[in-house]
């Protein structure tokens, strides 16, 4: 594929490049490319926002080039401050190597896993081996006014926030992992410049290549605010079931219409534009174009029959008002005395404060009753069909009485 052609493919979500033209040299020469992809094992909850990167390296990979997927084991015990205004708490050895596992299947429901074109490494595999004289050599190669240059650092100073010198060395250490890794390429989100920046920075020094650093475009979460992120609970977890996407998405202002569908679909750019128009409208269009921005990012990763059944289901269950036709049904060991205790057996990843909101704002029925007091008792010896929010269902059958 022609070099250019090739950049401008991935221009759709590219908010910089940093080394264009060596890009374009290096995908003129023919050899296979290695792409670093590093993530620290904090959270092992990719979304959306983080599939914008993944969709990149899909489309070089189907090319021939190779991610290097970089888990960040060493550096996950130092934390990356970005984003925060505090220190990070550090993780133990097994709950850092069981998100390990975690990242890995998740990435896989996007990029190729093949070792053509794929390779997992560990960080902890030339910062184990490394003595204290070697380190200090890459510390001295980093000035403090380098290091204080980066935006969180200084919002932190400036709130009178300390820094722990451990914090201050990260970006030192994920920039030397662009010169172990033999970095060519790294596609990351613009939060994570500085520390590529400083892996170009090593690399020349080091008598290496500069590594291209593209960074990716960024959209609100699903309220419109800031990025998606779990603990604000405005983000699609590519591990959310297709149902789960299809209803959030539905749920979106329809300002992120566009956006959404520009970043995370590859609908042709003249139907995005269609969709953002009839968007502006409100009502029916703007519903519908919801509808198909949904089906889009379902195909995306279930496929396009799943992407038909859940357009069917929430055209039944929302436009009709019926209830869905394939109700999960849950079996409970103790029958719960009262409402907030059968959302907890049933949502057991939600805390009971979540539970307590969901019921006071009036998205929990049963039987199609709404209950809006959290010890409201539960008859449980009949059939219940729960809806707990927009898009949850549950069916608990009436216990056997034999």
């Amino acid at each position: 594929m022609d070099p250019s052609a090739v950049v401008d493919r991935l221009r759709r979500t590219t908010d910089s490049i940093v080394g264009e033209a060596d890009l374009l040299e290096r995908l003129a020469a023919g050899r296979p490319l290695r792409i670093k992809y590093g993530v620290d094992l904090t959270a092992p909850d990719l979304h959306l926002g983080h599939a914008v990167n993944l969709w990149m390296m899909r489309q070089l990979q189907d090319l021939g080039h190779q991610v290097v997927f970089l888990l960040g084991d060493l550096t996950t015990r130092v934390g990356d401050p970005t984003g925060r205004s505090d220190t990070r708490p550090v993780l133990t050895p097994e709950e850092i190597s069981a998100n390990a596992e975690a990242f890995l299947e998740q990435v896989s429901l996007v990029l190729r896993t093949d070792p053509e074109v794929f390779e997992v490494r560990r960080n902890s595999e030339w910062y184990d081996a490394m003595g204290v004289a070697e380190l200090l050599g890459l510390l001295g190669q980093v000035t403090q006014a380098q290091l204080m240059s980066r935006d969180m650092f200084r919002a932190r100073v400036e709130a009178g926030r300390e820094i722990a010198v451990h914090e201050l060395v990260y970006p030192v250490l994920q920039g030397y992992d662009s010169f172990a890794l033999r970095s060519d390429l790294t596609i990351v989100g613009s939060d994570q410049l500085f520390n590529e920046q400083l892996g170009r920075h090593f690399q020349q020094r080091l008598g290496m290549p500069p590594q291209v650093v593209i960074t990716t475009t960024i959209t609100p979460g699903l309220d419109g605010g800031a990025k998606q992120s779990k603990s604000l609970n405005n983000y699609i977890g590519l591990t959310d079931s297709p149902r789960d996407k299809f209803g959030k998405l539905m749920s979106i202002p329809d300002n992120l219409v566009e956006p959404y569908a520009h970043v995370y679909t590859e609908l042709p750019l003249d139907t995005v534009a269609a969709l953002a128009a009839a968007a502006t409208t409100g009502g029916p269009p703007a519903r519908d174009a919801k509808l198909r921005l949904a089906a889009a990012v379902v195909t995306r990763y279930h496929g396009a029959g799943v992407a038909r059944t859940e357009l069917n289901a929430f055209q039944q269950t929302f436009t009709h008002r019926t209830q869905p036709t394939n109700i999960p049904e849950v079996t409970l060991d103790h029958p719960p005395a009262t409402v907030l205790d059968l959302l907890q057996a049933l949502r057991p990843t939600n805390t009971r404060s979540e539970l307590r909101r969901l019921i006071h704002q009036g998205a929990v029925t049963i039987n199609n009753t709404r209950i809006d007091t959290p010890t409201h008792p539960v008859d449980a010896t009949t059939d219940l069909v729960i809806r707990s929010g927009p898009r949850t269902w549950h069916r608990i059958p009436r216990p056997d009485t034999d």
